[in-house]
């Protein structure tokens, strides 16, 4: 699988800057209050730059982020020291989909569509796999994805971004392709850099394929690992999924 993000990780938390992660780590918090309450230890699969991780780790929590890019794993490490050295975070570099910890978690999240990354079956049958050896019998596995109707009933369109700080603006061009027999869509990035200081300039190309999910697939594979759907709706909103929820949230967990 091709490292996502390593070439313009170094922008990622600029791009991002209007992300609300501290509004997601709020959500994703009183979902495990609700459905696995007194939770401690926590598992990111797809941390990204660390920032929902950090969060978590400084009201108390037990983290573990994982993450494959070399680039986004340094940038998460950056933001770590940041934010002081956390004795209860711990960030890892590695497949999420060949990753054994031989330790279990109460939570274990997948965030900003990580799963959507899991293009293939087997993709996904790993990553669940995954899922399975390290949560605890009572644990939850809390995932976003695209969801597929919404993806089919509102087509993804070409979108323009545009970011800067003190020292960089970027221009960002998202192409989308969609691959209807595949579920996938193929993201084409064009990103445009200028460093605001020396005036210097950068282009960057990044391709990302993305497959949006159905509920009875997601219930399917679970199934093969005795576990099951617990709760799904849509993310950030707790309303009901419809085909103009693009952006979805299921937990899951073992089957007694």
């Amino acid at each position: 699988m091709k490292k996502v993000f390593d070439l313009y990780a170094k922008y990622y938390d600029l791009l991002y800057k209007d992300k609300d992660y501290f509004g997601e780590s709020e959500y994703i918090n009183r979902l495990m209050e609700k459905f696995r309450p007194n939770s401690k230890s926590i598992l990111d699969l797809g941390c990204g730059t660390g920032k929902h991780d950090i969060i978590f780790a400084e009201n108390g929590y037990d983290v573990t982020g994982v993450e494959l890019s070399e680039n986004m794993m340094r940038k998460a490490k950056i933001n770590q020291e940041k934010n002081m050295q956390y004795l209860k975070l711990n960030f890892i570099q590695e497949d999420i989909r060949n990753l054994r910890l031989n330790r279990k978690f109460d939570v274990i999240f997948s965030l900003f569509h990580v799963m959507s990354y899991q293009t293939t079956n087997k993709d996904l049958r790993m990553t669940f796999a995954t899922v399975k050896e390290h949560l605890k019998d009572d644990g939850i596995f809390i995932f976003d994805f695209w969801y597929g109707p919404a993806v089919l009933n509102e087509r993804p369109e070409r979108r323009v971004k545009v970011l800067e700080d003190e020292e960089t603006r970027i221009e960002r061009f998202a192409e989308p392709v969609l691959k209807i027999n595949e579920n996938t869509v193929e993201v084409k990035y064009e990103m445009y850099v200028e460093n605001k200081i020396d005036r210097t300039k950068n282009e960057i190309s990044e391709s990302h394929n993305m497959r949006y999910l159905f509920i009875p697939e997601i219930k399917m594979y679970l199934n093969q690992l005795n576990m099951g759907v617990i709760h799904y709706e849509e993310w950030m909103t707790g309303s009901k999924l419809t085909d103009k929820s693009w952006s979805a949230v299921v937990l899951a967990g073992n089957k007694s």
